[in-house]
């Protein structure tokens, strides 16, 4: 901890913001009988390709990856967690576990509710498949979840592979019913607004240069961008006063995306940033962790001058089609530091 009252003030500063900012047992084989590769042609036959699972197995592997997390959590250990969480999900599950052993306790948003209000099953052959679901609003009536769910060979089960607490007032696109299913997409789309990979790549430049980007009027406005522009500028204001400085990079990271096709010619896009805060102290001052989840992963580690803060960041974006007068919108995130650092 730094032994300089303004320093104090600035870490007392950033963890105050940082609490009120940023928002969230199957066979080997679960769905349809295993098909041809994803990147060969579907069927010409008349008949519609049925969906990859039925919304009964869809419960059922929600029950199941369920189970893996409760028991994760009781023991606030992500040892097991690896059964059925992948991606993005499984490196901030296990972050929000090393700081639940250090504090006694969850953060309330780790929660995940039982239930749904709508699932998203595509039909498309082959693996690697997703499916979307959409949770309902917890018990204290925290925001609705958008869950991504991911079975990457037929001889693997389903695995969490994303989370994002969706924005109070979201509006997402519609898609077509679980019992028809829906198409999914790829990092190149054509015909929308930008392709998925390029739409992350500017989101992750406006998330950058809140004032300077380019690609600032492609963009809704999100609660997103609004609560990390109000944190930034808190600490900023503490920063300054010590003649300090502080800079975050934000940065896509490769193949880290899932591409959902709506049934109005958009697509939904649930995709990982990854971001570094660096904080750092001026006139001889050290630099120290700014909240309790940062206190918690940084331990005993000695502070110098500099803090760095490397996050996770899960975004799902909307990107209508190329004819639309819609803009780019995100409509749910979720924001996890998973090491911090004296540098």
């Amino acid at each position: 901890m730094s032994k300089n009252k303004p320093m104090n003030k600035v870490a007392a500063a950033a963890a105050l913001a940082l609490s009120l900012a940023l928002l969230p047992g199957l066979s080997a084989c679960e769905g349809q009988v295993p098909q041809a590769r994803r990147t060969e042609p579907q069927s010409t036959a008349t008949t519609a390709p049925a969906p990859n699972l039925t919304p009964a197995q869809e419960a059922r592997i929600r029950k199941s990856i369920g189970a893996v997390l409760d028991q994760a959590n009781e023991a606030k250990d992500p040892a097991g967690l690896g059964q059925r969480v992948s991606g993005p999900q499984l490196e901030i599950r296990t972050s929000e576990l090393t700081i639940a052993q250090a504090t006694g306790q969850l953060d309330p948003k780790t929660t995940i509710p039982a239930t749904i209000a709508q699932t998203v099953i595509p039909s498309d052959p082959g693996w690697p498949r997703s499916v979307f679901s959409i949770t309902t609003t917890t018990q204290d009536q925290q925001s609705k979840r958008l869950l991504v769910l991911e079975q990457e060979s037929a001889h693997e089960n389903y695995k969490l592979w994303g989370v994002a607490r969706l924005f109070q007032g979201a509006q997402l696109p519609k898609f077509p019913v679980a019992t028809i299913g829906a198409r999914m997409g790829e990092g190149d789309d054509q015909g929308l607004k930008a392709t998925p990979v390029e739409a992350v790549r500017r989101y992750a430049d406006l998330l950058q240069n809140p004032q300077g980007s380019k690609f600032a009027k492609e963009f809704a406005q999100d609660d997103f961008r609004a609560s990390l522009g109000t944190l930034t500028q808190v600490v900023q204001q503490g920063i300054e006063a010590n003649k300090g400085s502080q800079s975050q990079t934000f940065t896509p990271a490769q193949g880290q995306l899932r591409v959902m096709h709506s049934s109005d010619g958009g697509d939904l896009v649930v995709a990982r940033i990854d971001s570094v805060w660096t904080r750092q102290a001026g006139e001889g001052r050290e630099s120290s962790p700014a909240s309790d989840a940062e206190k918690a992963l940084f331990g005993q580690g000695k502070p110098t001058s500099t803090m760095k803060v490397t996050y996770v960041n899960v975004i799902a974006l909307y990107i209508p089609s190329a004819d639309s007068h819609e803009p780019i919108r995100a409509v749910g995130a979720e924001r996890e530091p998973i090491k911090v650092e004296a540098v």
